[in-house]
């Protein structure tokens, strides 16, 4: 068999709070690998003795696709319910064998759901009979079929189970499935941050970057200084970052000065640049997630860098970093990422990697957005173009899913 490539992609509640992850899963040929059943053993114990549950999916459940051959197996048993929701694909036929073990199932605590279908009378009758022993419902709302027709979800919910809304890829899909009224959402819409255009920055936000420019360039320190002093909300912000567990410091601090001067520029710009992001400074509901998406970014720039380049330098790591955590300040300034990089000190380097995806961090940009969407067709053409193991890219993709639940947890914590 091929090398398995894993992903996860997140199950999400109407106000887009985290529920559950789906694991996807395809061989390098993205063959359907999901219905072999050697191919699903093989990802559910990777996931539990390779890599690890709190590693894969944090704290949440973790959806896994089954065929019939699978379900009828003895491997199903040996499943730990507490982790994995079984997805029956729809295609199973419900003969008196599939129900008898969808019922002893059910009795053992495993969680049950129906995988993609789509949403009509029909399908509704079909499952009837097993509908009480159901936790999900998923339909497909890419699918063609009356989405009109709210009738059809309010009995689903009347048997109590939770509809989830999968393939959403657009707003006017979303929008669908919120209209609907949906228990949960799930597509790689979640995985693009919306983009807003604006003739002109937030002052109080750009102040904030204007600042993070400052810090990576060779602007003097007394200058820096007096652009936090300018900012009271901001040097609050890092009294507190220096209070933190991070830094022991012997001595008292005794300005703002003395605090650049100890902590240095790479880490505070790396600190600013999560600050921009943060709920805190940019007030932004959606924000939290977005600090998310910036930490995995940044994490695979770096790592896939020092894959393709094993004696890589600090300095050419550090463009790498720059590259990720700028990705999305458009999100954030509501403006064309071109514009805001006008006003941004950066190396040319940096700037055609980010806008045209050209140079070696061009082409590291693109194959993070590919990893984003699970294109496996063009993480595995990376890997035989730059005669990269397929296993060394999988575990830098599972490297920063670990720490972005490091992310996660913490900012829970907080």
């Amino acid at each position: 068999m091929s090398y398995v490539y894993l992903a996860r992609q997140p199950i999400v509640s109407i106000d887009e709070q985290l529920e559950a992850y789906e694991v996807m899963y395809l061989d390098a040929n993205k063959a359907a690998s999901e219905k072999n059943i050697s191919t699903t053993a093989s990802v559910i114990n990777s996931i539990l003795n390779k890599f690890g549950t709190k590693k894969f999916t944090s704290e949440h459940k973790a959806f896994i696709k089954v065929d019939k051959k699978f379900l009828m197996s003895d491997l199903v048993l040996s499943i730990p319910n507490d982790i994995f929701t079984l997805s029956l694909f729809s295609e199973i036929d419900l003969d008196a064998r599939v129900i008898d073990r969808i019922e002893k199932l059910y009795e053992k605590g495993f969680t049950l759901a129906i995988d993609n279908v789509d949403l009509s009378r029909d399908n509704i009758i079909k499952y009837k009979k097993i509908m009480d022993k159901l936790t999900y419902f998923k339909i497909n709302i890419y699918a063609d079929m009356d989405l009109k027709d709210k009738d059809l979800v309010v009995q689903l919910q009347d048997t109590h189970v939770k509809i989830v809304a999968t393939k959403i890829e657009d707003e006017y899909q979303y929008q669908t499935a919120k209209d609907l009224e949906c228990d949960l959402y799930q597509g790689y819409w979640f995985a693009k941050p919306q983009i807003l255009e604006n003739e002109k920055f937030d002052p109080a936000q750009f102040n904030v970057l204007k600042i993070y420019n400052m810090l990576i360039s060779d602007t003097n320190i007394d200058e820096i200084t007096a652009e936090f002093e300018n900012n009271h909300a901001l040097t609050f912000q890092l009294l507190q970052f220096i209070n933190s567990a991070h830094f022991h410091f012997q001595a008292k601090i005794s300005s703002v000065h003395h605090i650049l001067t100890l902590v240095g520029r790479k880490p505070l710009s790396e600190w600013l640049m999560l600050m921009i992001y943060s709920k805190s400074l940019t007030k932004n509901d959606k924000a939290p997630p977005l600090m998310l998406m910036v930490q995995n970014r940044t994490q695979l720039m770096q790592n896939l860098l020092r894959i393709l380049k094993p004696d890589v330098k600090s300095n050419a790591l550090g463009e790498a970093y720059l590259i990720g955590a700028l990705s999305l300040v458009d999100t954030i300034f509501h403006a064309k990422l071109s514009d805001i990089l006008e006003h941004i000190h950066i190396s040319d380097i940096a700037k055609q990697a980010l806008l045209h995806d050209e140079g070696t961090l061009g082409m590291l940009f693109k194959l993070v957005r590919a990893i984003e969407v699970f294109d496996v067709a063009e993480i595995v053409a990376f890997s035989k173009r730059h005669k990269v193991a397929e296993e060394d890219v999988q575990n830098v993709i599972m490297q920063s899913i670990e720490d972005v639940n490091a992310l996660e947890s913490s900012l829970r914590a907080s």
